[in-house]
């Protein structure tokens, strides 16, 4: 049966007037386009016949008494022992779909389900969800009507548990024994479960259902890791039931092609997956308002009007609609930014409305997990009124009845764009989506260029879990939980010379019955580094009382923590006193500044060892081995609401390294001068071309641009020529930069032909600009960089 979709003839602008925001799109105000997703009508289905009645019984006694299409054709698929992907928007029912033939297995034969998630938040709410399930089953299986000892399960009702770093001992035993849906993490699997295997006999011996939630967050180095962490579950799986492996279901945002990424990350043929992607949950249609942040009063350079900062005009939105009623999700890339957001919101409602006092908060990863419920708690039941979150929220936990969404600067992706656009507008209410652009040259081209968003095919995952630099610890993992033999060279796609090359390192020993690891006082899982987040995590503790008030990882210590910054948590304001790297503690006190802080970083790169050289003409392209040095060198205070710097401070931190692998190309000046290259586009010609190129290395490296780094310099220390480097953002290397190099000619023809080919006048994200650029895009000189690199490929041997 399907339902029409709400008449789409409303006024888009209608919030907008409410809420007393501009309303009229003009070039000199904020609204500068205005692009509605039109509505959906919901398409239902009725229940599989296989569905047990005490579930069916469970999930009406939650108020739902029917399926959509999609999650009827999935939950088809999965029961017929189809890998399926379900790849639908945001709030779509996706988990249902993907569950319910699991559970319907946990009843009906006494089967385990296993499901894997990439935060700890979403698994406690899939936990809620199910325990909530669980019970209403277990009333249903009480009930006379479900007496027939025909309909009741062999081994009892449903029982879900979460296995995550959270779980205490206790708990874990009991997960063991007892649990059949387990819920966890990629991070848990690799290091507590496959290596402990035969605590698990009993789970995985049963074992039907393998579930990954937002299986998209799977890319890049991380996603290559996760594909081969699931190679070594089929493999342990399939030792325990006698050569049957469990039937996988992903959950995913939309994407081009979710059946051959799905098929990649579980290792089999895109043949063998189905993906079910015609959604037929009903959403209100969805008006997107692309804008720009308001001059302040504060000038630049040369009397030259500045914008008020991202975080000011997003924090004025969300304000404005609060005030009107609004529930609004605001999401912004950094912690600071979502703390700095809801004080500024917080801070206006104080003046402007004593009841909305307290209904905002920010929501981001370092919180403990009794802030992260409660948070999550008072957003669903309406509590807040506004939250200011990290991607963290992007993902599907459940929080229905949201009015608005804003997205202050570009996520990154077309995905998470529209991941984070999904939240507004569910159960069929028309919602509405801001994109405040901020100062970066790449917002204000979107700006432009509306159809870069919305008219663009979402992005794919890349993953390549063939690269030996990432499969060589799961290998050895693997060989550990059980001996490798000749039919796990299939299954492993680097395959038998990657064995024969651990063996004779010494890291695999060859015995009859196959390859086993040589360490018997290691943990080769141990080895694995899924997230190269450089460690942590960090304590952040108060100094006037002792007492804990959050974490945060290695990576964000010294940008964000250094000694002198503003630390927000929660709308409380510190001042960090002391960063104890040894000790991984940060210390606070309790301040109210009228300024926040920004750190300054440097980057710089050292060759350690040049392994392959080779000649283009005046041109040299080199692969080797470097050092990347990432440095706080110091922090500026700046004003509050106008951002102008106050003071600028030096610092003294220990640096960062990362030793990894790097393609280089040195330019000598007579080369740039005959490509026609000016020497004042010299630094923009290097830095342009250093972008294009990493952003075109995922079609020669199967990588993801955020697993690549690059640095260009007009004259390097050690190359003493002008030079561009693209190295992996992986210790040790993970095998991109070397493709590139390897496949130099392809690589920079098509980043030579990408940019030729766009209609952009001096650099766009299409061609030269970088989403994830330290220096804000600047300076970058899109013909030059042509010039170049066709005079690099004219060169070409």
């Amino acid at each position: 049966m399907t339902r029409p979709a709400a008449d789409p003839a409303v006024d888009p602008f209608a919030l907008l007037r409410r809420a007393g925001l501009p309303s009229t799109v003009s070039e000199s105000g904020p609204l500068r386009h205005v692009h509605t997703l039109p509505a959906r009508g919901e398409s239902l289905a009725d229940w599989p016949g296989w569905t047990p009645p005490a579930l069916r019984e469970g999930y009406a006694a939650a108020g739902i008494d029917h399926l959509y299409t999609h999650q009827a054709t999935a939950a088809e698929a999965l029961h017929a022992g189809e890998h399926t992907i379900l790849a639908t928007g945001t709030a779509s029912g996706k988990s249902l779909g993907t569950q319910l033939p699991g559970l319907a297995s946990v009843l009906a034969e006494g089967g385990t389900v296993l499901y894997l998630s990439p935060t700890k938040a979403l698994a406690a709410d899939q936990l809620d969800a199910l325990t909530d399930l669980a019970r209403q089953v277990d009333h249903a299986l009480d009930s006379p009507e479900n007496s027939d000892p025909a309909l009741r399960p062999t081994d009892g009702g449903i029982r879900p548990a979460a296995y995550d770093g959270d779980t205490d001992p206790e708990e874990r035993r009991w997960v063991r024994q007892h649990a059949n849906v387990v819920l966890t993490n990629p991070d848990m699997l690799n290091i507590g479960i496959l290596p402990n295997h035969r605590a698990w006999a009993r789970f995985l011996s049963r074992l039907r259902l393998v579930i990954i939630d937002e299986a998209h967050s799977c890319r890049g180095i991380f996603g290559s890791h996760v594909a081969l962490l699931l190679r070594r579950l089929r493999r342990v799986v399939s030792h325990y039931r006698h050569g049957a492996e469990p039937v996988f279901a992903g959950a995913s945002a939309t994407s081009g092609d979710p059946a051959s990424s799905f098929a990649r990350l579980i290792g089999v043929p895109a043949d063998q997956v189905t993906a079910v992607m015609q959604d037929g949950s009903p959403h209100g249609a969805v008006d997107c308002y692309l804008w720009e942040s308001t001059l302040s009063e504060q000038t630049g350079d040369s009397g030259a009007p500045l914008k008020r900062s991202l975080t000011v005009e997003a924090a004025d939105v969300l304000t404005d609609l609060m005030v009107a009623g609004h529930r609004t999700l605001a999401f912004i890339k950094s912690r600071r930014g979502a703390e700095t957001i809801a004080r500024i919101a917080a801070d206006s409602l104080a003046e402007i409305d004593a009841d909305l006092i307290g209904r905002v908060a920010a929501y981001r990863s370092g919180y403990l997990k009794e802030e992260r419920r409660e948070l999550e708690d008072a957003l669903r039941d309406g509590r807040l009124l506004g939250v200011a979150s990290t991607p963290a929220l992007e993902l599907g936990i459940d929080i229905s009845g949201l009015d608005a969404v804003i997205i202050a600067g570009w996520p990154g992706t077309r995905a998470s764009f529209f991941q984070q656009l999904g939240r507004a507008g569910r159960s069929g209410q028309r919602g509405v989506a801001f994109f405040i652009a901020g100062d970066d040259p790449l917002d204000s081209y979107l700006l432009e260029h509306p159809e870069t968003i919305f008219e663009t095919r979402v992005e794919d995952a890349v993953i390549d879990p063939s690269n030996p630099h990432v499969a060589a610890p799961h290998l050895l993992a693997a060989a550990q939980e059980l001996p490798l033999t000749l039919a796990d060279v299939e299954l492993f796609e680097p395959g038998r010379w990657l064995i024969d090359a651990l063996t004779e390192q010494g890291h695999l020993r060859r015995r009859p019955r196959g390859w086993f690891f040589a360490h018997d006082d290691a943990s080769a899982a141990g080895w694995v580094r899924l997230r190269s987040d450089g460690g942590g995590p960090y304590t952040i503790v108060d100094a006037e009382d002792g007492s804990v008030i959050g974490d945060m990882g290695a990576a964000q210590a010294q940008p964000q923590a250094h000694p002198g910054a503003v630390y927000v948590h929660q709308g409380r304001t510190f001042i960090v006193e002391d960063l104890a790297l040894d000790d991984g503690v940060v210390l606070v006190s309790r301040a109210s500044p009228p300024y926040y802080t920004q750190a300054r970083e440097t980057t710089s790169i050292e060759v350690l060892e040049t392994s392959s050289s080779e000649t283009w003409g005046r041109f040299e392209l080199h692969f080797g081995q470097v050092e990347v040095t990432s440095a706080v060198v110091g922090f500026q205070r700046k004003a509050l609401g106008s951002s102008e710097v106050l003071s600028d401070e030096p610092l003294e931190l220990p640096p960062s390294r990362l030793q990894t692998e790097a393609v280089w190309i040195t330019v000598p000046e007579t080369a740039l001068a005959a490509a026609g290259v000016v020497p004042e586009h010299v630094p923009g010609a290097l830095h342009a071309a250093e972008h294009a190129m990493i952003g075109l290395l995922p079609l020669i490296a199967s990588s993801d641009r955020w697993d690549i780094g690059g640095v260009s310099t007009a004259l390097h220390a050690d190359t003493q020529l002008p030079t561009i480097f693209v190295y992996d953002g992986h210790p040790g290397g993970a095998g991109f930069a070397e493709r590139g190099h390897t496949a130099a000619s392809a690589w920079i023809a098509a980043t030579a032909q990408t940019i030729r080919g766009c209609g952009c006048d001096s650099g766009c994200p299409s061609c030269v600009q970088s989403p994830k650029c330290g220096n804000r895009n600047s300076p970058l000189e899109k013909i030059s960089a042509l010039h170049l690199l066709e005079a690099l490929l004219a060169a070409a041997p």
